[in-house]
């Protein structure tokens, strides 16, 4: 059942410091407090045991402590909009919809050591939901990302860059490189930075999202080309191995 509760309105961190001792653990890693509507045993199997299961277990050993809060809806605070993610202590939790424009889907804030990620469920499609999960677990890693995966994935990148590969695989990465493409000089090295980084933290998007779910990349004018796609994915496989049984490419399935 949802958590019962009768609270003035609450931003992300009072809310996950509330609850804090209601948290129910998922592994050594992942703990959860529902307050949105009341979880089957499926819903807990396709919100949170599924994706958590399927991550690549190097990923999952990198990652600090994580508290999930699935709540009814978050009212957007006064941060800023990155792309299809917003992250910002400011927002706050609701029970009732937020007014037009005001609403956001998931947010990140940190508390000490831990990192907690909250969902709005309602008016929400599980597979929106999947992906902001793994995009924000993405940027938890890619903001830490060691030296080995930088070289190598910025490698990739300039070789793409050389090819003059159009696109990318989602709307910010997508953005930063037409600003890096207009970057000249000694700005041009901290711009290729950010850009990769951002690249990075989409693509993992992409490759955690993928081998939880059978999902389709879309096609569009902003779409980087297929073949670099997978060449992007192959490095990720290497560096960061699925879980035993799962795949990542169709053919993997069929074999």
């Amino acid at each position: 059942m949802p958590a019962q509760f009768d609270l003035a309105r609450l931003s992300v961190p009072q809310f996950a410091e509330r609850f804090r001792s209601e948290m129910i653990p998922l592994s050594n890693t992942f703990s959860y407090f529902c307050a949105s509507v009341p979880m089957s045993e499926d819903d807990l199997r396709e919100y949170l045991q599924e994706p958590v299961a399927a991550l690549p277990p190097k990923i999952a050993a990198a990652l600090p402590k994580v508290s999930i809060l699935l709540v009814p809806y978050l009212e957007r605070g006064n941060g800023t909009e990155k792309g299809r993610e917003k992250t910002s202590a400011d927002d706050y939790v609701s029970i009732e919809k937020p007014p037009e424009g005001r609403t956001s889907n998931s947010t990140q804030v940190q508390l000490g050591d831990e990192t907690v990620l909250a969902f709005a469920l309602k008016d929400q499609e599980v597979a929106e939901y999947h992906y902001r999960f793994y995009h924000l677990l993405a940027t938890v890693i890619g903001e830490h990302w060691n030296d080995a995966v930088e070289a190598r994935y910025s490698r990739m990148l300039r070789e793409e860059l050389s090819a003059d590969a159009h696109g990318e695989v989602d709307e910010p990465s997508w953005r930063l490189k037409q600003s890096l493409k207009r970057t000249k000089n000694a700005a041009a090295a901290r711009a290729f930075r950010a850009y990769a980084r951002q690249s990075f933290i989409d693509t993992l998007t992409l490759y955690m999202h993928g081998i939880c779910c059978d999902i389709d990349v879309e096609t569009g004018p902003r779409q980087l080309p297929s073949p670099f796609i997978r060449k992007r994915l192959v490095a990720l496989e290497e560096l960061f191995p699925p879980p035993s049984g799962y795949a990542v490419f169709p053919e993997q399935v069929e074999s």
